[in-house]
């Protein structure tokens, strides 16, 4: 499985038992408790509260709604979606495009669908911040898809100076995608860390358990989960995240 740092402790959300929102122009699936799905056993995995699967019709989209003292990332796997907030920013972010807002003390945003033909699918991460009140800020980057092809690409980090864009916590995305069947071994980058992994595509045998498409698993008290990677290949979303942050 790994090597022990604490007192293992697991949870396992199969893809079938998220919460489900069908509001037409969209489709959206809910790992933890969000908007009008609630479940009490379904709150957050330490710092990590929120990870939608979302489905958003051609020219569809969120209005301008508020957020704060929030880390929200948002992964875009298909098609593209426009942004406008209250910092001035204003742009499309593109499927291999990762798009991270500090909400800090307060700002507002809009998120539509920027095609009016073809579906967006995305993946939104909300993670609670280190410390509440900091500034707003943005931050969009663009993924080389060679980094993340038969290895873990780094989409975010607490290091402003290191790969991907940077968060106000101490947690760490990674996103990888494998044709066939082999072994990795992740090594969580902070003692006290727990590991949020997401099957995106394939199958995988991770720490133990065996995943599916759009199963998950959560993992505290390993330094190092091993992950067994289907014979037809898989795409891995990991949510390195502190186990102690969650409020």
């Amino acid at each position: 499985m790994g090597t022990t740092t604490d007192v293992i402790s697991t949870v396992l959300h199969k893809a079938g038992d998220r919460g489900h929102a069908d509001h037409g122009w969209l489709q959206a699936r809910h790992s933890f408790s969000f908007a009008g799905w609630y479940n009490p056993e379904r709150m957050h995995f330490g710092a990590l509260r929120v990870l939608n699967d979302d489905t958003i019709a051609a020219g569809q989209g969120f209005g301008t709604h508020p957020h704060d003292n929030m880390e929200i990332i948002t992964v875009v796997t298909e098609g593209a979606l426009e942004h406008r907030d209250s910092m001035g920013n204003q742009g499309i972010i593109r499927a291999g495009e990762v798009q991270v807002m500090s909400a800090g003390t307060g700002v507002q945003h809009s998120e539509f669908n920027a095609d009016k033909h073809r579906r967006t699918r995305l993946f939104q991460i909300w993670i609670f911040p280190r410390q509440r009140g900091a500034a707003p800020r943005y931050q969009q980057i663009a993924l080389d898809p060679q980094q993340g092809t038969g290895r873990f690409q780094q989409l975010v980090s607490p290091d402003p100076g290191d790969a991907g864009a940077w968060i106000g916590q101490d947690a760490w995305l990674h996103l990888g995608k494998f044709t066939k069947a082999q072994t990795e071994r992740y090594l969580l980058r902070r003692p006290g860390n727990g590991l949020y992994a997401m099957v995106v595509a394939g199958s995988a045998t991770i720490a133990g358990n065996v995943l599916g498409e759009r199963d998950a698993v959560g993992i505290s008290g390993l330094q190092t989960v091993e992950m067994h990677i289907g014979a037809e290949g898989a795409e891995l979303l990991l949510i390195d995240v502190p186990m102690e942050a969650g409020h």
